[in-house]
């Protein structure tokens, strides 16, 4: 009898902190964005007394700093525990002094990095790969997952690797992109993990510790004589790696009917243009293909999972005889290399096995920037050309040293047919996105609908603009990019309306426009900027208003808006039965309990009175002729700090900053900006 599957709705920290725990003895942690989920879920789980494949409850360890956290894991291997940590950014690069101590020392750990930005001119909280090509010279086996259904079926294999080869691991996955973005997935059993794990790895590990009872000498010092002759004795070691790791992930293969290799090919067996990437933009790139090869198109993709040890063999195994142009993605930069390092592997890998295809190397996606379907289109049609540009940037616009590709922003939608999208614009620390990871869950429980859910933060946090890009579905979805033209939009703040930012052109021709206000119709008209006022009646949007400003505040919430608006989303989304949505919230509202049964009887009135309050908005037809009231003056002030405000502030402030070129960044390059421009906030 078939066994059932177990599915869990949950972002990407909780898949790889579920499958870590089961292998984890002791976790030396460190909080650093955005990682700390994954330390949290190990700490919240050991509290309850979860235990791991051996039995045990991890034990958990906070230190002051992650050098700290470093230290405390060298040591804890050095003693014989299986001790993983969570860390990303500049704390994973603390750790580097450790980590060629724990890899030279071959401990087998596991090192699970949510790969982020690396601070340079400015610090930047957001995703990229800067910090893991960090520690590609360390020693370190490094594994990629690219989605969040990978991170559940693939953790196991780093640690089931790593005891075996004795090599240390770096499991890494996008941050944010991968980290914060809910799925619903198929959850890893640890029943089926525990017959993979080899009882004399275990043991070979222990008997490695340091103890008094069989006492020898660590750390030594080498002279010139020896440290090079000694230093290649772990080749072996590393030569091993591809072979083991190509092993495990069939075992995991065969226990749940995938077929992940070191190198994945996805796309037209004849493909004459292939893009080689690793990450979550793998399954932007699938998207594009299968749309360009229902075309009859020849385009492909080789997603790289195993990063380190980098196996040349199955890299031109994977790769179609066909292929002519190849284009290698890195998200990452490196300033005056002549190429990214996956860019510089891969050629060097086509050129030890004698492959003569044209490679050409792009950087993308720095800083969390979002890659859509337009970036991948603007790669195949630049491989298309007799002379593609040998280095390219893809996803901005460089105006200075002209490496950035051209991109169609009308581009064919390629989300999975039916898939329904939702946006809603809301204020950090208002609850809005946790009543959409709430509403994301109760879809994902109790429809069969496939869902995604991701959260773009401004790096203020609280205080700052959140947008929630919601999506579900009879197929599966693999979108891992922002939501441009959704079915329902939600403003949660009507100061937005006023500032002009630009949600209303976020939603489909036909779709919803809700907003949370307290105007009336003539306030409505008063306040709406023309530029939205002509899109909504040209395009036959449905405009609702909400006041579930006064509604929390009757009710007695104070300013928590949400409950009211989520409420409101279920009635006119329609996604479930409206009694059953109203059911299901009023479930999820007992998590406040622990405030006091008072709290609960609010947001359940809350949710009673959301259901219908929200009002149908007669649109005038004179808005489709409404006229742009005139445009704001240059600011008064030094000439330089006004340059900025106007350059650069003022978009970013509404929102548009995604479309500044590089241009208006070269006065300042090293990160300096202008004195007193908070003023023009």
């Amino acid at each position: 009898m078939a066994k059932e599957k177990k599915f869990m709705t949950c972002d990407g920290n909780t898949a790889a902190a579920h499958v870590s725990y089961m292998f984890t003895e002791v976790a030396a942690i460190y909080p650093i964005t955005p990682s700390s989920p994954m330390a949290e879920h190990v700490d919240d789980w050991a509290a309850k007394g979860r235990k791991n494949l051996f039995g045990q409850t991890v034990s958990v360890q906070e230190m002051e700093s992650e050098g700290g956290a470093a230290g405390a894991l060298h040591g804890s291997l050095q003693a014989g525990a299986l001790t993983s940590t969570y860390t990303a950014s500049q704390g994973l690069l603390l750790m580097i002094p450790n980590m060629y101590k724990i890899a030279g020392e071959l401990l087998p750990c596991v090192f699970n990095v949510t790969a982020r930005t690396l601070a340079t001119h400015a610090l930047c909280i957001f995703g990229d790969h800067q910090d893991v090509m960090a520690c590609r010279q360390t020693g370190f086996a490094m594994f990629c997952s690219g989605s969040v259904q990978e991170v559940m079926d693939l953790s196991a294999v780093p640690y089931l690797s790593t005891l075996e080869s004795e090599v240390p691991f770096i499991n890494f996955f996008d941050g944010f992109r991968t980290s914060h973005e809910y799925h619903k997935v198929e959850a890893m059993d640890m029943e089926d993990i525990r017959p993979l794990v080899n009882p004399e790895w275990i043991e070979r590990f222990r008997n490695r510790a340091m103890t008094p009872e069989r006492p020898d000498t660590r750390g030594t010092a080498e002279n010139p004589e020896t440290f090079f002759t000694h230093r290649e004795a772990c080749n072996k070691y590393y030569d091993a790696v591809p072979e083991l790791v190509e092993e495990y992930m069939a075992k995991i293969n065969a226990k749940i009917g995938t077929n992940y290799q070191l190198f994945n090919y996805y796309g037209a067996p004849d493909a004459d243009r292939v893009i080689v990437a690793m990450g979550s933009i793998c399954d932007v790139a699938e998207e594009v293909i299968d749309y360009l090869t229902a075309k009859g198109e020849k385009v492909g993709l080789v997603k790289v999972r195993l990063y380190r040890p980098f196996s040349a063999d199955r890299l031109v195994a994977a790769i179609p005889a066909t292929a002519k142009k190849i284009a290698v993605l890195d998200r990452t930069k490196e300033p005056g290399a002549l190429g990214e390092p996956l860019y510089l592997d891969v050629v060097t890998a086509l050129a030890t096995k004698g492959v003569t295809a044209k490679v050409c190397g792009g950087r993308y996606g720095l800083g969390s920037k979002d890659t859509p379907p337009a970036s991948v289109f603007a790669v195949y049609t630049e491989l298309a050309k007799a002379e593609p540009k040998r280095q390219f940037t893809i996803g901005i616009v460089d105006d200075v040293t002209n490496l950035s590709l051209p991109e169609d922003k009308n581009c064919p939608n390629t989300a999975a047919e039916g898939t329904i999208e939702c946006k809603f614009w809301g204020l950090g620390g208002d609850g809005t996105v946790g009543a959409n990871k709430d509403s994301i869950k109760i879809i994902g429980d109790h429809t069969d609908k496939y869902i995604q859910a991701y959260f773009q933060y401004d790096s203020k946090k609280t205080g700052g603009i959140t947008i929630s890009h919601l999506r579900f579905g009879d197929n599966p979805i693999k979108s891992p990019y922002y939501i441009n033209k959704a079915d329902f939009v939600a403003c949660h703040n009507p100061s937005y309306v006023e500032k002009g930012y630009k949600m209303v052109n976020d939603v489909k021709p036909g779709g919803v426009f809700l907003i949370n206000c307290q105007w009336d119709a003539d306030e409505l008209n008063e306040k709406m900027p023309a530029e939205a006022k002509r899109y909504i009646a040209k395009n036959n949007i449905q405009l609702y208003t909400v006041n579930a400003i006064d509604i929390a505040a009757k009710i007695g919430l104070g300013k928590r808006t949400n409950t009211v608006l989520q409420s409101a989303f279920f009635s006119l989304a329609k996604i479930l039965p409206e009694e059953e949505a109203i059911g299901y919230m009023k479930e999820k509202a007992q998590k406040f309990m622990k405030k006091g049964k008072e709290i609960v009887e609010m947001n359940e009135k809350a949710i009673d009175a959301g259901a219908t309050a929200y009002v149908k908005i007669d649109v005038p037809a004179d808005w489709a002729d409404a006229v742009d009231a005139p445009k704001a003056v240059s600011e008064n002030g030094p000439e330089k700090l006004v340059k900025m405000v106007d350059s650069i502030m003022r978009p970013v402030g509404l929102m548009n900053g995604d479309s500044l070129p590089v241009s208006v960044f070269v006065d300042h390059a090293d990160g300096t900006f202008e004195q007193g421009a908070s003023a023009y906030e």
